[in-house]
């Protein structure tokens, strides 16, 4: 005998439709300004932002690769692309012969630079400042529930 599915009810309804709905069109929204004020992809971003907040601008392309839950096959391509712009460069892993280390480079520490005040205020203007304090406690909270379920001990996606 098959369990009856657990319907959501009108309340859970509104919640999830709220939040899917919000997703779609504040990335959309955030996409289109980093793109147009900046010219960078988020993919973009999410790799120049996470090489300059680290004080050596470097990183294991696969645990960036875990961090933006992309294949290292896919980043590797999308790193490809961006060393092309001079934005990073790859090296060898001075530890692991078999493992690479991607760069910010000087250009790519400008870009960021120039990238992050702006993209800030689209985040501002499109989420944060829509927010009461209040809201926003409780926004992360909400959040940081679901990731620590969605993740293991040590920020990967389960396995099974």
């Amino acid at each position: 005998m098959t369990q009856e599915p657990r319907w959501l009810s009108d309340r859970e309804q509104r919640a999830w439709q709220a939040y899917r709905r919000m997703f779609l069109l504040l990335n959309a929204q955030l996409s289109r300004d980093l793109a147009r004020q900046s010219g960078l992809s988020e993919p973009d971003y999410d790799v120049l932002s996470s090489l300059g907040s680290r004080p050596d601008h470097r990183c294991r392309v696969s645990e960036l690769a875990e961090r933006m839950l992309w294949s290292r096959s896919r980043l590797s391509h999308h790193l490809a692309r961006m060393e092309q712009r001079g934005l990073v460069v790859r090296e060898e892993c001075a530890t692991d012969g078999r493992g690479a280390v991607v760069v910010l480079t000087a250009p790519g520490q400008r870009t960021i630079e120039a990238a992050a005040p702006l993209h800030v205020e689209s985040v501002r203007k499109y989420f944060i400042d829509l927010l009461t304090a209040e809201e926003i406690d409780v926004f992360a909270d909400v959040g940081e529930t679901v990731v620590e379920r969605l993740t293991d001990t040590e920020g990967r996606r389960p396995t099974g």
